[in-house]
């Protein structure tokens, strides 16, 4: 289901289109909840979830309405609206994780609160070369005013200081999730650890895009990591996250 609402966006020219599909989701949750899910693989398969970890729907219905209003197709505000949208997808998903690993706890999803949000900064700025290839940018706009940068240079993709200076605080402020996610590491169940293994591939990232002075064109950025399985390895082996 999340990859299936994941690509709506990409895969439509006219939003009449992305907002069925986003009703046929919904209707499929509301169907999932009353016993009564459609005869559709990912929904039978959903609906065997749902009945055996006791998932909240509350949080299938944030995702997809979150996804709905982001089918504008118009940058970000702030980065305060930036982060509502990852809380309300990323986290929501995390929440859920966590529901199958049998962890409702609140330290948990304070936990998964931090992380969602620093994923969804993350997975902008890594889309960020992509969209511009198609004259799209979604980058916080208060950052981009505060540094005198435009939508039509992330386009042309320049690199000068201020261009990588917006880059900086974006980035600066998934970090700062990431490290307020940690500070009570010691106070969430083990046993939820496994759901928050993603930050691997968020520190990964964002050591990268500092190693290259935070030049989000860098041809390395868009290299697939070869090491990752070592790192989540080992950050399982630590009981980590």
């Amino acid at each position: 289901m999340w990859n299936w609402l994941r690509q709506i966006k990409d895969s439509i020219t006219q939003k009449t289109a992305g907002l069925m599909r986003m009703q046929f989701w919904r209707d499929t949750v509301e169907g999932i909840y009353g016993n009564n899910p459609p005869h559709q693989p990912v929904a039978t398969e959903l609906w065997k979830a749902v009945r055996r970890h006791n998932l909240t729907k509350m949080w299938f219905m944030k995702i997809i309405d979150e996804r709905e209003k982001n089918l504008d197709d118009r940058a970000y505000r702030n980065i305060q609206e930036l982060e509502t949208y990852a809380e309300n997808t990323q986290s929501a998903l995390l929440y859920l994780t966590l529901e199958t690993l049998g962890v409702r706890d609140i330290h948990a999803d304070h936990a998964a609160s931090h992380i969602g949000k620093a994923q969804g900064i993350v997975t902008c700025l890594r889309a960020t070369p992509y969209h511009c290839t198609r004259r799209k940018v979604f980058l916080p706009m208060d950052i981009c005013m505060l540094h005198g940068v435009s939508q039509e240079d992330f386009i042309r993709g320049k690199q000068e200081k201020n261009v990588r200076d917006v880059i900086y605080d974006i980035a600066s402020q998934a970090h700062i999730h990431l490290e307020h996610a940690r500070s009570f590491s010691k106070k969430v169940p083990v046993k939820a650890f496994p759901a928050f293994f993603c930050t691997v591939a968020l520190d990964d990232y964002l050591y990268n895009v500092r190693k290259v002075d935070f030049n989000i064109f860098h041809p390395s950025l868009q290299k697939k990591s070869t090491l990752l399985p070592s790192y989540l390895y080992i950050r399982s082996w630590k009981k980590t996250y």
